[in-house]
């Protein structure tokens, strides 16, 4: 075990993925000497050269249009797209050809090996054009999968599963996790499951349903409910397509109750599509409608961070509500 931050972990997973294959290269907007705007890609480039760890020209639509290239040609690309803001340049690439790049020739080629690195969510006083969470737009996508560590165990083990898996991922990390802290990291090779969910607290009154970031945010409530004796049940979705359904379904069916929480804006959020689902396979044991605390419907704020974000406090009003239902 070492002590890593998140991003620690990340740059630990790139090292152990390229140290055991040669197809591996990461590239995107300054990861190679300058090691990306976070430092996540340091020290890369030193350990395997120019031609494994580059800087690409300003222009997200054109490294997921060469990540495509790479991975059709049998090579394993990890491209990082400096903020998940920048990344709707890159939208019909992603949607239109990593997507669907199976499904066209019937299966003959793929670009299942790439997988594409970005940083989301808020909490860094980055505004507008550096805050927002993204991830609603691809889940509408068949045929990539969606991931969110919440923490550097998640990320290491998430990060190397998607980088092998045979289908092309989005892997969203929460950045103002980054440097929030440390904990004990497997030094050795592990991966988590892919769309499988993570019983983070059992509890038996209500399901705290999120990801990412969301997942500390969850916790904070949880602990100010049971204050008031109520015990909750939290869930960290981890993987947004495909989700995990049956896990939190059984989650809901032992409690009752449902609160989703993500920092993206409500309408459209990705809540809807849980909503939705867990309605229809457990409305005869719902004992209130199921909740959703979000980011408001607004461009994300700079000097108003504070009220745009779904906190503990606008939670835990939320479990309220609920549990008197």
């Amino acid at each position: 075990m070492a002590k890593m931050n998140l991003l620690q972990a990340i740059n630990n997973a790139l090292i152990t993925v390229m140290e055991q294959d040669e197809r591996v290269m990461v590239f995107g907007e300054d990861v190679g000497h300058f090691g990306g705007v976070f430092r996540a890609t340091s020290h890369l480039q030193e350990k395997f050269g120019r031609a494994r760890c580059f800087n690409t020209p300003l222009t997200e639509q054109g490294i997921i249009g060469f990540a495509n290239g790479l991975a059709s040609q049998g090579s394993v690309p990890v491209a990082e797209i400096q903020f998940g803001d920048y990344i709707f340049p890159a939208f019909d690439q992603i949607v239109n050809e990593t997507a669907k790049f199976r499904y066209r020739s019937g299966g003959q080629f793929d670009v299942g090996t790439l997988t594409i690195r970005t940083p989301y969510g808020g909490g860094i006083a980055g505004g507008l054009y550096h805050s927002q969470s993204p991830e609603a737009f691809f889940a509408h996508a068949p045929g990539i999968k969606i991931v969110v560590p919440r923490n550097p165990y998640q990320a290491k083990g998430l990060l190397l599963a998607s980088i092998r898996d045979k289908n092309p991922v989005l892997f969203l990390e929460p950045k103002r996790l980054y440097r929030a802290s440390v904990s004990d990291v497997p030094e050795e090779d592990y991966e988590l499951p892919l769309g499988k969910a993570d019983v983070v607290q059992e509890g038996s009154d209500i399901t705290l349903l999120g990801w990412g970031a969301q997942i500390e945010i969850l916790q904070k409530a949880a602990d100010m409910a049971h204050e008031d004796g109520v015990s909750c049940e939290i869930i960290d979705l981890r993987s947004i397509l495909p989700w995990d359904a049956q896990t939190v379904a059984e989650s809901v069916m032992k409690t009752g109750r449902l609160l989703i929480n993500h920092e993206a804006p409500q309408t459209g959020g990705f809540a809807s599509e849980i909503a939705a689902t867990i309605q229809d396979k457990c409305f005869l044991y719902l004992e209130s409608p199921i909740a959703r605390v979000c980011g408001l419907d607004t461009p994300y704020p700079l000097s108003h961070e504070k009220e745009y974000m779904p906190d503990q406090f606008k939670t835990y009003e939320a479990i309220k509500r609920t549990l008197h239902y």
